[in-house]
């Protein structure tokens, strides 16, 4: 089946989301984006689920497209789903996250504005209640002031990082630079691809008129593992584009820190397992992209 099958003809958007494990969070999810406006073509990439989510999906939302992998494929997934699209931009939700209505429409007219915008990041807002009620998230407001400045040729301020809940795509720029990267997995993994993009001469920019909703599943995995799992990738995404010296400060600070500290020992020994093929994979981005990378004070 066509990913555009079911209604979705006309937009220049389409959806794509990894889910795993979540089944009544994606289900309400799929109920919000098959009713929008623009009749997005949704593709579903389902990570090896326990929870009877493939067959869920299929019931409920047959014009949906499912791709029911048959283990944890990660981020990743999001590739394969991507890979399905045949529209010139693709947007991200995550099982517990969905876009407004309107939002895709506003989103592709600023790619067909903007010829040098590879990723547009959307504002977040939380809860699943009237919108009018509902807080901007801290990310956002972040981005909303980013110090990379607003150039006239971004429809809003310019990024280097994305909460990929919030992301759409030019999807050749995507496919270009690889997607989501598959030894960062999980966790962390927008800011790889933002870098990759950025070395590519693509931009990145947060437009506040671009507005998805984010009502965080209370399936998510405990704090500890969580920092463990964002620290451990933060460092491999250094060692794999930024300068070495910072990289191995850093490693080493963890590593002084795992001395004491459990969820640090559990980063640093993800770390260690990983760094051989972070190394072969390395690929430092250009001066420029570090400099941009140090204005948001990620260098030290």
């Amino acid at each position: 089946m066509n990913p555009r099958d079911g209604g979705g003809e006309t937009s220049e958007v389409s959806v794509v989301i990894a889910t795993r494990d979540r089944r009544d969070e994606l289900l309400r999810t799929l109920e919000r984006l098959t009713a929008l406006p623009e009749r997005p073509p949704v593709v579903v990439v389902d990570n090896g689920s326990r929870d009877g989510t493939p067959a869920a999906v299929a019931a409920r939302f047959p014009a949906v497209r499912l791709v029911a992998l048959a283990r944890n494929h990660g981020a990743p997934a999001r590739n394969a789903g991507v890979r399905l699209t045949d529209t010139p931009y693709v947007a991200f939700s995550d099982d517990d996250s969905w876009w407004e209505p309107g939002a895709l429409t506003r989103a592709a007219a600023h790619f067909a504005r903007y010829p040098a915008l590879g990723l547009l990041v959307g504002r977040v807002r939380l809860g699943d209640g009237d919108p009018g009620d509902a807080p901007t998230d801290h990310v956002s407001e972040k981005m909303a002031t980013a110090p990379l400045g607003d150039p006239d040729d971004l429809p809003g301020p310019a990024v280097l990082g994305f909460p990929a809940c919030a992301a759409v795509v030019r999807r050749d720029a995507f496919t270009a630079a690889g997607g989501f990267d598959d030894l960062v997995f999980f966790g962390g993994e927008e800011t790889l691809l933002a870098l990759d993009l950025a070395a590519r001469g693509w931009r990145a920019a947060y437009a506040a008129d671009v507005t998805a909703r984010h009502a965080p599943s209370p399936r998510r995995a405990l704090a500890p593992r969580r920092w463990a799992l964002h620290r451990r990738n933060d460092l491999l995404i250094r060692w794999m584009r930024l300068p070495l010296p910072d990289a191995a400060r850093r490693t080493a600070g963890l590593a002084a820190q795992a001395t004491h500290n459990r969820a640090a020992a559990r980063a640093l020994a993800g770390l260690l397992r990983r760094l051989p093929e972070a190394l072969r994979r390395r690929r430092a981005v250009p001066g420029r992209v570090t400099e941009q990378v140090a204005a948001l004070g990620e260098l030290r």
